[in-house]
């Protein structure tokens, strides 16, 4: 097989294995399991997001009839006292509704289920977390998740192109930006903007974690980026001297900065002549300089 399709299949594996690993251990990801009433086994599945203009419904599959439910909630993290309201029976089904917050807003919840004198709390371990949001358009949040899992897949590739050097890697880079820009910083505070009302809410603005990740990336990339365009290598044989090289008294300083700022510790002088490329050169032996 072509060494090249083989990095891609790798990449896209990595990739997808990645964005699946990332939605399964999400706090939006349904929290499921199996729940013990006297003798009867439970299966439970609860949404932890609602979108829309909605009340969030809250349903729980239990057939045996003599089993009753309530559903209690309160908003997150507050001292509010608990809210409730009788589940109703439909068939086998258990279910209620929690009343619709604003953007961002989130409910402390669970499920109380009752038959004769046996209680149960679903989950058992003082509830879950749902939060509310807006509607998204389709189209624009389709386009930025292609967008992002694409700049996810480019971002892996010029990983292991660093690696393997099987393709122009400053290519692959320009193009792992370019994707994680569109996706990341234009239609990402898009889509945040009709989900939660604001258009960022990470750094310096807040904590927000996808945010975060998002321009941690961009930066780690774009740091790389000199390195690996066409003559890159004259970029680097200035970059001895640090990016802060061209202040009064930074001279000194400077020498030690080739590879980057942690240059100057014990042990990384090895690393500072590698990193001349681009955080990425370690990957691989970096060209004489």
């Amino acid at each position: 097989m072509n060494k090249t399709l083989i990095v891609w299949t790798l990449s896209f594996l990595i990739t997808a294995a990645s964005a699946w690993y990332q939605r399964v251990t999400g706090p939006t990801y349904p929290l499921s399991g199996i729940a013990v009433l006297g003798n009867t086994s439970i299966r439970y599945r609860l949404e932890r997001s609602h979108a829309g203009d909605s009340d969030a419904p809250v349903g729980i599959i239990v057939p045996d009839s003599s089993v009753s439910g309530t559903l209690e909630w309160k908003r997150y993290k507050t001292d509010d006292a608990w809210s409730s309201v009788a589940m109703k029976r439909e068939g086998d089904d258990l279910s209620a509704g929690l009343p619709l917050q604003p953007p961002a807003g989130k409910l402390q919840y669970r499920v109380i289920l009752r038959r004769g004198s046996g209680i149960l709390s679903v989950p058992d371990d003082g509830g879950a977390v749902i939060r509310f949001k807006g509607d998204v358009p389709s189209a624009i949040l389709v386009v930025h998740i292609f967008l992002m899992f694409t700049g996810m897949l480019f971002s892996t590739r010029t990983g292991l192109s660093a690696f393997s050097g099987t393709e122009n890697t400053g290519r692959l880079l320009a193009m792992t930006i370019g994707l994680l820009t569109a996706g990341g910083l234009v239609l990402g505070p898009v889509v945040q903007k009709y989900a939660f009302g604001a258009y960022w809410t990470g750094w310096p603005f807040g904590t927000a974690l996808t945010d975060n990740k998002t321009i941690a990336a961009l930066a780690a990339w774009t740091h790389a980026t000199p390195a690996w365009w066409p003559g890159g290598t004259g970029w680097c044989r200035w970059a001895r001297r640090g990016w802060p090289a061209w202040w009064p008294g930074w001279i000194g300083w400077s020498r030690w900065a080739c590879g980057g700022w942690p240059a100057w510790w014990p042990g990384w002088t090895v690393w500072s002549r590698w990193a001349c490329r681009g955080w990425p050169a370690w990957f691989v032996p970096p060209p004489s300089l």
